[in-house]
């Protein structure tokens, strides 16, 4: 019994010194700076560096591993030599400023040959923009010296009762002057167009949208409109598309205590089916965690089919359970994927998506 004890305390011990050994493996850096202020910068000024230095404090040598960082524009240089007790290293940061203008904030995550995170290092500053040329402005040539800023406009989420407004900026870089039309090809019935109809030579202005959904009258989920444009009588490309989701403008007791959505599954996997198989249906089932009540408003799908049908109000703690159902007789032969789209009441949240996956076998 006593050599029993005397090999258990041995083992307790021999676990003991490894434990406490493991704790300093990667020694101890200390930092100068953690932050490095860039001051103002030109964007077309070219790239400036930055240096953080760092001392081991640690009684065993340390290898900085790998310097992380979430932008292209930020190059990070050092050594992977062990740092000894005592001695000193250098990272050096390179920062590219062109295209980004506006404020600096750039985080660096320093590891050690363990994976142990030594210090997050932040480069911060202002970027002067640079003049930006006609052609970066309106990257859109339409011809006949007609260039536009943008093809699409989302407003993402236009709310019940409230106007919402956009614009596209147009030019006219010719030293003649064009006549332009849009000629709508999807309208949505909801979306107010005020376009020029000429275009003098050298002339700058824009399309505004503006979209609004009656109180009275309630649209949810996604709204599209598409136009064609015309310029001196004739077709040019591509098409204008304008869009949005309907949802609704979160009232005072709404964002106090709001409805909130639990979704039973975040994709629903039909697995492999026959094409000549019947109809496939999964369950979804939203729970509403929240403490208002939740409304489900509308279930968008292109390729599946739902029996959601109306408006449903869920209360508090509890659920509400519909079915998602897959023909596929009607998808192609391989791998289906589809997003089904819910808009609810949820304020932070209103749309959720939920994706569908299956292979369609012969």
């Amino acid at each position: 019994m006593i050599q029993v004890r005397e090999i258990v305390c041995k083992v307790v011990m021999v676990l003991l010194l490894s434990a406490l050994c493991c704790f300093d493996v990667f020694g101890q850096l200390r930092f100068d700076q953690t932050t490095c202020d860039l001051g103002t910068i030109a964007e077309e000024g070219g790239k400036v560096v930055c240096t953080f230095r760092a001392t081991n404090e640690g009684e065993l040598p340390v290898v900085i591993l790998d310097v992380v960082t979430t932008c292209g524009c930020t190059v990070p240089t050092f050594s992977r030599k062990p740092i000894r007790s005592g001695e000193t290293a250098e990272i050096t940061v390179s920062y590219d400023p062109y295209n980004r203008p506006g404020a600096i904030d750039r985080k660096l995550q320093v590891y050690d040959a363990n994976r142990n995170r030594l210090a997050v290092l932040t480069l911060t500053g202002q970027v002067t923009p640079r003049v930006r040329s006609v052609e970066e402005r309106y990257p859109i040539d339409l011809g006949s010296g007609v260039r536009l800023s943008n093809t699409l406009v989302s407003f993402t989420y236009i709310y019940m009762g409230q106007p919402m407004r956009s614009a596209l900026s147009l030019i006219n870089t010719d030293g003649a002057s064009h006549t332009i039309e849009l000629r709508q090809k999807v309208s949505s019935g909801l979306l107010e167009v005020d376009a020029p109809q000429q275009l003098a030579a050298g002339e700058r202005t824009a399309i505004n949208f503006q979209y609004l959904i009656p109180q009275q009258t309630p649209r949810y989920g996604t709204i599209r409109d598409v136009f064609e444009l015309w310029i001196d009588g004739k077709r040019v490309q591509p098409v204008i598309l304008v869009h949005g989701l309907g949802v609704d403008r979160p009232t005072k007791s709404e964002k106090e205590c709001p409805g909130k959505v639990e979704l039973s599954e975040n994709i629903l996997k039909f697995g492999a089916v026959k094409a000549a198989s019947k109809p496939l249906s999964r369950t979804l089932t939203l729970r509403n965690v929240g403490c208002g009540p939740l409304r489900l408003r509308a279930v968008e799908g292109e390729k599946v089919r739902t029996s959601f049908s109306q408006e449903v109000t869920i209360p508090a703690g509890e659920a509400y359970a519909f079915e998602v159902i897959l023909d596929p007789s009607q998808a192609d032969y391989g791998f289906f994927t589809e997003q089904l789209m819910l808009i609810t009441n949820e304020p932070d949240r209103p749309m959720r998506r939920v994706r569908l996956t299956a292979t369609i076998e012969e």
